[in-house]
């Protein structure tokens, strides 16, 4: 073989030793680097150079939040119920150091971590503060684990009660019950409703009498303000009709005064007052004494006017 052609491979042998020397770290990525068995380095995003032969890539590890979810595990509540909780633990790698050789598979050590903790702290609630209390359990399940991981270089940053599953026999006293709540509830608000229907029902009534009772009340009222009015104008009516009349008989009274009339005028109007007094009605009339002696006075008139 010609010494040209085994220089070209040896510097190709060298060009492939250097590319796979070079190593690009991707971004939410971190390289764990070993150097003759021991830990060298944690690679960061970026180009990195790694000795041929000497050093290598011991883990590669994933710096962004991951959701780990586990499968159904079996706890005995206060009151010896025995139930299946799945748990979700989203959990994110905070030093690949630790990860790297602080425990043997993590994921498997921070489900069995789970499972314990959660067997501790169902133990102390009974199926019903079960039941309601998921917050709580939350809450404390990932205060625990976020303590225990962190030697892991772990941080559990939220831990979720994804189902829990009582058994069957429970399950159905639990639909009776929750049937029976809602039967309840259901004839509650129709009695509710009934009772505001009639409420109202009644309500509209006494308005409407009331308004029936102010409409009378207010018809009252016009009526005797017309009838006031109506007394009112006839009073004023007769008012102008005897002053009327009294006018009239002042005046006569007056035109008899500036006329002067004799005795004997006066006392012929006396009687002329008289028989319209008696209108041909009365059955006795009694005249005054000194109306004979008008009436003597009345026969002379009537002598002499006939001698004449």
């Amino acid at each position: 073989m010609p010494a040209e052609v085994i220089l070209i491979i040896f510097v190709l042998i060298i060009l492939l030793i250097l590319a796979s020397c070079v190593r690009i770290v991707p971004q939410a990525h971190a390289y764990i680097v070993e150097r003759l068995g021991g830990y060298q380095a944690t690679w960061d995003v970026g180009i990195h150079i790694k000795l041929p032969l000497i050093d290598k890539i011991a883990k590669k590890v994933l710096l962004k939040e991951q959701v780990a979810d586990f499968p159904p595990q079996p706890v005995i509540t206060k009151d010896n119920v025995t139930i299946k909780i799945d748990t979700v633990v989203f959990y994110q790698i905070t030093d690949p150091k630790l990860y790297t050789y602080g425990v043997d598979n993590p994921l498997l050590a921070i489900e069995n971590l789970t499972a314990t903790t959660l067997r501790n702290i169902i133990g102390d609630l009974e199926l019903d503060e079960t039941l309601t209390s998921r917050e709580i359990i939350n809450a404390k399940m990932r205060t625990i684990l976020d303590e225990a991981t962190d030697p892991w270089g772990i941080r559990v940053n939220r831990v979720e009660l994804k189902n829990i599953i009582p058994p069957a026999a429970i399950q159905d006293a639990m639909e009776k019950q929750m049937k029976a709540e809602r039967e309840r509830r259901e004839a509650i608000l129709i009695a509710e409703g009934q009772k505001k229907s009639q409420i109202l029902i009644a309500e509209g009534k006494k308005a409407a009498a009331i308004l029936e009772a102010e409409g009378e009340k207010q018809a009252a009222i016009l009526k005797a303000e017309a009838r006031k009015e109506s007394m009112i104008k006839e009073a004023e009516g007769e008012a102008e009709a005897i002053l009327a009349v009294q006018k009239a008989r002042a005046e006569g009274i007056r035109y008899l005064k500036e006329a002067d009339p004799s005795a004997a005028v006066l006392q012929l109007r006396s009687m002329e007052a008289f028989e319209k007094a008696a209108d041909g009605k009365a059955t006795k009339i009694i005249i005054p004494s000194d109306i004979q002696a008008v009436a003597g006075l009345a026969k002379s008139l009537v002598e002499v006017t006939k001698d004449e």
